[in-house]
């Protein structure tokens, strides 16, 4: 059986930061699918002087004595590499959409949803907005722009309409507190979502994987919050830069965040949500969203996180992997889905 050729496509054209983000997932990936009886992983990363370089490996050594080249030439490159497909594990606005789209010109697969569907929920008033028409609870909520007033009473959330990781994202109890709220959320975008504050409940993110054209829900993870300490989660949850100027992952220490048991009365219906949400967004091969269960027992949508890096540590290898799916099946289910094929194994 021929080698699966597949490009890991990795970095930021936007900021150090998304870069950083990005090989940080994309090592851990490569850590952890090392069949060389199966794959034979090529390597594209993109800095946010936005040159590309096709390292041996992820090393900051091998990066370094990479030589860059542009667009026209990476191009050149690509075109003659024979790559079955690629694996996108950029997280910027850019690599979830423009790099995605150049696959597409390409005509070569990729694993993943589409440049709308990223775009459409990298904006997290414009996701609600469809998942809202399909049926789904959102929580009441505005879109405001510089100088204008929320008109949603305490306790609302702020936060920036397009950005990750809690970045800019604000509790506002009173009124008072609106302002110093706004100013943090919008230096992180242009716009601001300021939503009602759903009590808590529980807080969980749910994963849908396609399999054989079926949706099949996985486990939820459940996150550390609490009406009183901690109503909300914040960037300290989900990454940390260390002593070493490394980026790591916080919520996956089983403190923080946890696997929950699949016979959990939540499960089924935070599923089928899910599931709807899947649909109303048109997603292909998987998806992830986050959700607020109220004290009633009832999810509230509140964003849509459409990637996966393949990496042990990332959401829904764990999820899958609690539900008896070990990471090398997870990414023959997606490669038989992006690829068309009944069965690659």
């Amino acid at each position: 059986m021929p080698l699966l050729r597949i490009l890991h496509l990795v970095g930021s054209a936007q900021n150090d930061f998304y870069c950083n983000l990005s090989r940080l997932y994309a090592q851990d990936c490569l850590t952890g699918i090392a069949d060389q009886s199966r794959y034979d992983f090529q390597i594209a990363y993109i800095t946010p002087d936005l040159l590309w370089r096709f390292p041996p490996s992820l090393s900051p050594e091998d990066i370094a004595v990479t030589k860059p080249m542009p667009l026209f030439n990476a191009i050149e490159f690509l075109t003659t590499q024979n790559i079955d497909l690629v694996l996108p594990q950029m997280f910027c606005i850019p690599g979830m959409t423009h790099y995605r789209s150049l696959f597409d010109l390409l005509k070569i697969p990729y694993i993943g949803n589409t440049p709308d569907i990223m775009a459409i929920t990298a904006h997290k008033a414009r996701a609600k907005a469809i998942v809202a028409a399909a049926g789904v609870k959102v929580p009441r909520g505005e879109l405001l722009r510089t100088g204008d007033i929320p008109t949603i009473k305490p306790p609302a959330v702020v936060k920036p309409a397009s950005s990750d990781n809690s970045l800019g994202v604000t509790l506002v109890k009173d009124a008072s507190e609106y302002q110093a709220a706004l100013k943090t959320a919008f230096e992180y975008a242009e716009e601001v979502v300021v939503e009602e504050y759903i009590e808590l409940g529980r807080e969980v993110r749910c994963g849908i994987i396609v399999k054989d054209g079926e949706l099949v829900g996985l486990p939820l993870e459940e996150y550390l919050v609490n009406p009183y300490e901690k109503p909300i989660r914040n960037y300290a949850d989900k990454l940390q830069q260390g002593d070493d100027g490394n980026l790591h992952l916080m919520a996956k220490d089983n403190i923080k965040a946890w696997i929950v048991d699949t016979k959990d009365t939540a499960t089924e219906k935070v599923q089928a949500v899910a599931k709807k949400c899947h649909q109303a967004l048109g997603c292909r091969h998987y998806s992830l969203f986050d959700f607020r269960i109220d004290p009633n027992g009832e999810p509230w949508f509140l964003e849509a996180g459409l990637y996966c890096s393949f990496a042990p540590k990332s959401v829904i290898p764990s999820m899958a992997k609690a539900a008896g799916i070990p990471l090398n099946e997870l990414l023959i289910i997606a490669t038989n889905e992006t690829l068309g094929q009944s069965s690659l194994s």
